[in-house]
């Protein structure tokens, strides 16, 4: 998969501001995984001096989504996406630069398929783990993606 990472990051400056103001960014995907990261600074820190979970949730969400968007890209359909639930868990105050990395791209191929076999929509849920610089597991977000086929 040819994939412009700057391509994606350009991409939150424009489509997504608060990403790419809040430091979120795009470091790695192929078709299986992706790794988005930010750092703790002032603009995206909350008063306890951590990085807010929202700035932390947009990481994770990215680490995410791009696949998605990327795969239905590669397929040619017009295909919506959508989070339709998530999750998240929160284990250590977040400091430092926060690495999302994201490993369920594997499940994506398979809902697209169905969807555009079916036409019916299909959800999966994709998980990204935010760690530290000392790989310390900092918050936890699963994201329930929605995707259909548009009429």
């Amino acid at each position: 998969m040819a994939v412009s990472i700057g391509k994606i990051n350009t991409f939150l400056f424009f489509k997504l501001p608060s990403a790419w103001w809040s430091g979120v960014r795009l470091k790695f995907m192929d078709d299986t995984k992706a790794i988005a990261s930010v750092k703790h600074r002032w603009a995206n820190q909350n008063p306890f001096n951590s990085m807010f979970w929202a700035v932390q949730g947009m990481a994770a969400e990215l680490a995410t989504g791009a696949m998605v968007s990327h795969q239905i890209r590669e397929s040619g359909k017009k295909i919506s996406m959508l989070v339709q639930n998530n999750t998240a868990n929160f284990s250590k105050k977040a400091t430092g630069r926060i690495t999302f990395t994201c490993e369920d791209g594997h499940l994506i191929k398979d809902a697209l398929a169905k969807t555009i076999e079916t036409g019916e929509g299909q959800t999966i849920w994709m998980k990204s783990v935010g760690v530290n610089s000392d790989g310390v597991v900092v918050s936890t977000f699963k994201f329930e993606w929605t995707v259909r086929l548009k009429s």
